[in-house]
């Protein structure tokens, strides 16, 4: 009898690893969005160095290559949209958090607007920018970087419409595990805009 009941005691306790996804603090939908940054981080971080390989060690007289221009203006009033966005898809998250769905819906409305206007000024810029990316090694790097970044604001923006579907459907709701599926898109909301100031800092500014 007192064998059995040193038997139960044992199988009370659980030894070994915890179970899957039990020994973290974060939920696995945020974890692998951050791995997820990260990788991209470093896909940025390839495209940069071939950037500044191309301008410091190829040296030209100067940069961009005479005759091309880089609008300044209008990429720092798209900067300036971009940036805005951070605050909104803030807003939307802060107000379900609050329990309150029509902030929720405003900020993500807000957003995404935000976000379409400034790639739709990006393809205007390149339309009238006056060369191509066939054009020299200038053109190829600023169109590739660039055009990374915008790929990143398109998969943004469809992420962004998912959450604002289920956000007018009546999903999500001020308990942690309710507004995943708006943390996380923001989470990446915020990368893209952060990316953005590095790759606006490094090819319109210096």
């Amino acid at each position: 009898m007192e064998s059995a009941t040193v038997a139960v005691s044992h199988a009370d306790h659980h030894h070994g690893p915890p179970e899957a996804n039990q020994s973290s603090r974060i939920d696995r939908q945020t974890l692998g969005i951050l791995l997820f940054i990260v990788s991209e981080v470093m896909l940025f971080g390839a495209f940069f160095a071939s950037y500044f390989f191309l301008r410091v060690v190829v040296d030209p007289p100067s940069w961009p290559p005479h005759p091309y221009e880089l609008p300044v203006a209008v990429a720092g009033m798209n900067t300036a949209i971009l940036v805005s966005s951070s605050f909104t898809i803030h807003y939307a998250l802060e107000s379900i958090r609050r329990g309150n769905r029509n902030g929720l819906k405003l900020g993500l409305v807000a957003t995404w607007l935000l976000g379409a206007t400034f790639l739709f000024i990006q393809i205007n810029e390149y339309v009238h920018l006056g060369f191509s990316a066939r054009d020299l090694s200038f053109g190829s790097i600023f169109y590739s970087l660039t055009g990374l970044h915008g790929a990143h604001v398109f998969v943004g923006l469809m992420l962004l419409s998912f959450a604002t579907i289920r956000a007018f459907r009546g999903h999500f709701g001020p308990e942690e595990k309710d507004h995943l599926g708006v943390e996380v898109p923001g989470i990446y909301w915020h990368f893209v805009d952060i990316m953005w100031l590095v790759v606006f800092v490094t090819v319109y500014v210096l």
